[in-house]
């Protein structure tokens, strides 16, 4: 590990002292080079799925885990739309001058060295290195051991996309070892290593946060809530409701929790009872709630601090929005909540008060992602509030400097 953070440190600079068109060559070479081996990546990925199975890793982390033709597809189409996106690295702002004579303004600059850690989804292996290569940052890229022969077979492609540019192919190493010990090094080699972004369970990132020596953008869970306000259109929030809950169970930006006014809930949870029974989500409910859905289990203490990443939900009826929302400063991670409302005032009051890194009026927080923000993809989700929140994209990979000039100035 030590050896291949000393290479990562080294081929930082060369990335950060590349061009744009040399960066993004880079990554148009790696998606030639992904669209030439995709053979060889589903059949990498299908021995990862038949060994997953086989040890009775859950369906909804063996989907995780599928890198099916229409993903190998999306990450060829998002390594194009980061290239597209304007390169924020070396960009100036905020130049002023000062009454000495001289100006002074902030650059851009990548953060260095990126340790990224992860489980499952061999597809971040992509988007991370897309993300890291733009922003003019080098990458070291942990994969779960459940993914390593997907991972391998990725990283070939991104070797050969970074030599057919011209840059190091150190630039991005991926670590071919399923040892957890390579994550404890990683995590401690501050001399090598200048962010570590975790990507997976709370468990993993539990452990990353208590173990690092390195900085860390990082969210533990995913507990999303919808509200749904009496001046809701219940035919807007029904469709939300459950694209919310039902779109995918095992992502972060899957609501968790839905809070219904009790002004509408009559209604409207009926409604929603029958749709998700016929999704196949299993209910847990407040014992208000539980009029309304005969068929719900009643809902514990427990159930509004879980992320369930599973199709079940728990359901509340709240008495007006400040119960929403003060349930949501209760329970909530800080990750993405929604409203549903046609009262403007109450949706910016909620957009104000709840303080999640992502917070939507009238829309699924399935949209709670960098590809649907337009930032091309994401490295992660950050509930932190410090240098990076919500979806990370390039400006999350960059950091920013102080530079000066002029013409002679001395100080007196």
């Amino acid at each position: 590990m030590r050896a291949v953070g000393m290479a990562a440190r080294s081929a930082s600079r060369y990335i950060a002292a590349a061009s744009t068109g040399q960066r993004n060559a880079a990554l148009l070479a790696i998606r030639d080079a992904l669209a030439a081996d995709r053979e060889a990546i589903a059949g990498a990925n299908a021995q990862d799925l038949a060994t997953a199975q086989a040890a009775g890793l859950s369906s909804d982390l063996c989907d995780r885990l599928a890198l099916t033709p229409a993903r190998i597809d999306a990450m060829m189409m998002g390594l194009e739309a980061v290239a597209l996106l304007p390169d924020p690295v070396g960009e100036i702002t905020g130049l002023s001058a000062r009454p000495s004579g001289i100006r002074v303004g902030q650059m851009r600059v990548p953060l260095g060295v990126i340790g990224i850690i992860y489980e499952s989804r061999p597809n971040v292996t992509v988007d991370a290195a897309a993300l890291c290569l733009k922003s003019g940052n080098a990458c070291i890229l942990r994969g779960g051991s459940e993914s390593l022969r997907s991972n391998m077979a990725i990283a070939a492609c991104v070797k050969s996309g970074l030599a057919e540019a011209g840059l190091p192919e150190t630039a991005v190493q991926v670590v071919d070892t399923a040892d957890r010990a390579a994550v404890g090094c990683l995590v401690r080699m501050a001399e090598f290593v200048d962010v570590i972004v975790p990507r997976g369970g709370k468990g993993l990132i539990e452990r990353i946060s208590d173990e690092a020596r390195v900085p860390v953008i990082r969210h533990l869970d995913g507990i999303c809530h919808v509200y749904v306000d009496d001046g809701a259109d219940l035919d807007v929030a029904e469709a939300i409701a459950l694209n919310a809950k039902t779109h995918r169970y095992g992502t972060c930006n899957t609501m968790e929790t839905l809070l219904v006014a009790e002004a509408v809930a009559a209604e409207l949870l009926p409604r929603l009872g029958r749709a998700y029974a016929d999704a196949g989500v299993d209910l847990r409910g407040c014992t208000r709630s539980l009029t309304w859905l005969p068929d719900a289990a009643p809902a514990t203490e427990a159930d509004w601090e879980t992320e369930y990443l599973a199709p079940v939900l728990s359901i509340r009826a709240v008495r007006d929005m400040q119960a929403a929302i003060d349930h949501i400063h209760r329970y909530g991670s800080g990750h993405t909540d929604a409203i549903v409302t046609r009262d403007h005032g109450r949706a910016m009051r909620f957009l104000r008060e709840v303080d999640s890194s992502s917070v939507m009026i009238n829309a699924s927080t399935r949209f709670a992602d960098g590809f649907e923000y337009g930032l091309g993809a994401e490295i992660g989700i950050s509930t932190d509030k410090l240098h990076a929140r919500g979806p990370v994209g390039l400006l999350g990979l960059t950091s920013q400097k102080y530079v000066v000039f002029g013409d002679g100035q001395v100080r007196l």
